[in-house]
Formats: structure tokens, C-alpha cells, sequence
């Protein structure tokens, strides 16, 4: 089995769970600022779900994110009005915090969700430091992607937007593409890490010769 592949049977076995887990007590949405404020790089699980309390979700099983796992998911991150879900990514080597994820569902994947994402984060970060188009190709299983990048208080900020292309034939038997794009979905993510740990897609600004 293909890592992809592994990777999306894994996410498939924790849908039922994850339904359970979002589907029980209601819980005050909290904002950007709510999950940044106080929130340390290296810190474990356990000090998350200190500050968290009810509004964190502890896994029984985690989710393998390759160079990281996640155990903690806090639900309902609103930025900008669009509901994101928080995936605390855990280096697996240490066991500390990684990097911070939040996902939209993919059902509400759009144009203007992203749009709204984008103006949540220019109201807590400013206006991004670049945008840019990333073409589709064999890297990206040739999913179209637009990315905005911040960086802000010595941190790296990006809110990514995929969506599939005609080319994208992950998941396609025998290479038929007659009913579409095969086994991609569009996905809406900000990814939150400390300084290095993380590269933009967007290529950095040429300095003046």
C-alpha cells in the first residue's frame, strides 16, 4: 500500500470517530488567538489539554501526519467566520508540539471559504507577506493550489487552497479519467510552525541587485 493510499485508508477508519468525537457537548467556537495565546513549540500533549480543557478532544488513536502525529483536535476554530478544525501536530521524535494545522472540512471547500480564512488572517496578521499560484503537478498529484504566507512574530504563517485538476488521477483505475478527477478532493488548510521547521510553497521575494 502506497503511503497516500495508507494515509487515506487511516483517515477513513477515524471518519466514524471523529463524527462521535464532534458530535457530542456543543462548545463555545474560539477564535485564532484563542489557540495561539500561551501555546509553546516543543510543549506535550498533556499541557494542551490543560489549557484546553473541555474544548479538546483527545484521540485515541492518532492521526500520522508523516514527520508528526496528532492526538489533540480542538473543533470549531473560527477564522474569519469559516469554521476550522485544530490538529496540534506532535514532532515524532520528541513528542513536542510541532506545528499547528487547521482544516476545513471538505465538504465546505470553496473559493469563498478560503476568501474568508484569508481575511480572518490579514485581521490578526496584516496583510500577507506573499501570495502566489502553484501550478499542478506530479509533486502536488497535480492539484492546483493558491497559498498566502505571513510571517509574523518570527513565525510562518500559510493558508493553502487546493482543488483538483483534470490531470489528477490519483485514485483512477487503469488511468480512466472519463468521470473526473479520481480520488482527490479540494482541501482548505492554515498550517501554523516556528521558524525552520516548515518551507512556503510560494517562493520568497528576490532581494535588489
Amino acid at each position: 500500500m502506497s503511503r497516500i493510499a495508507g494515509r487515506k485508508a487511516g483517515w477513513a477508519s477515524l471518519i466514524p470517530l471523529l463524527c462521535g468525537l464532534f458530535g457530542g457537548q456543543a462548545v463555545a467556537a474560539m477564535g485564532l488567538t484563542d489557540i495561539l495565546q500561551g501555546t509553546s513549540w516543543g510543549e506535550p500533549d498533556s499541557a494542551l489539554i490543560e489549557r484546553f480543557g473541555a474544548s479538546a478532544m483527545l484521540l485515541p488513536r492518532p492521526l500520522d501526519f508523516g514527520d508528526s502525529y496528532a492526538k489533540v483536535v480542538v473543533r470549531d476554530v473560527a477564522v474569519g467566520g469559516v469554521p476550522l478544525i485544530a490538529f496540534f501536530q506532535m514532532d515524532k521524535t520528541t513528542g513536542g508540539l510541532k506545528r499547528i494545522q487547521l482544516e476545513r472540512q471538505r465538504h465546505g471547500v470553496n473559493p469563498p471559504a478560503f476568501r474568508g480564512v484569508v481575511v480572518g488572517l490579514e485581521g490578526v496578521f496584516g496583510a500577507p507577506d506573499r501570495t502566489c499560484a502553484i501550478e499542478p503537478g506530479p509533486m502536488s498529484g497535480y492539484q492546483a493550489a493558491t497559498e498566502a504566507v505571513w510571517s509574523h512574530g518570527g513565525n510562518l504563517v500559510r493558508a493553502i487552497f487546493r482543488d483538483t485538476t483534470i490531470q489528477a488521477y490519483e485514485g483512477c483505475i487503469n488511468g480512466d479519467l472519463s468521470a473526473g478527477p479520481c480520488g482527490l478532493t479540494g482541501q482548505l488548510i492554515v498550517r501554523i510552525s516556528p521558524p525552520g521547521a516548515d518551507r512556503a510553497g510560494c517562493p520568497a521575494p528576490s532581494r535588489p541587485q
